[in-house]
């Protein structure tokens, strides 16, 4: 298994084998690519909460749409009960009426 050297083992490393200026280039290479790699992590972070708040928002939208739409049904039942009554009491009635003239 291969040993990896830490940011700073590298710095140091390079400070033996070749000078000051090396150290100093591996250094600021490496925080820039710290910086990168935070900032990369932060516009990720950004886009993912973005996309979520949308996908939130499109299924709160669904939510209230499929609400409204059992309000509505709820809303029409009573109707439909009440028609189906007066249906079964006219015929009932229609039927007690012929038998009373037969």
């Amino acid at each position: 298994m291969t040993d990896q050297p830490t940011f700073l083992e590298g710095v140091a490393q390079a400070f033996r084998e070749h000078g000051l200026t090396a150290a100093l280039t591996a250094l600021m290479g490496g925080s820039i690519a710290i910086a990168a790699s935070v900032t990369r992590k932060a516009f990720t972070n950004e886009a993912m909460l973005e996309r979520l708040d949308r996908e939130l928002t499109t299924e709160r939208e669904r939510i209230d749409k499929q609400r409204g739409e059992d309000r509505r049904a709820d809303a029409d039942r009573p109707k439909r009960i009440e028609t189906d009554i007066r249906a079964m009491q006219d015929l009932l009635f229609e039927a007690f009426q012929r038998g009373r003239t037969d």
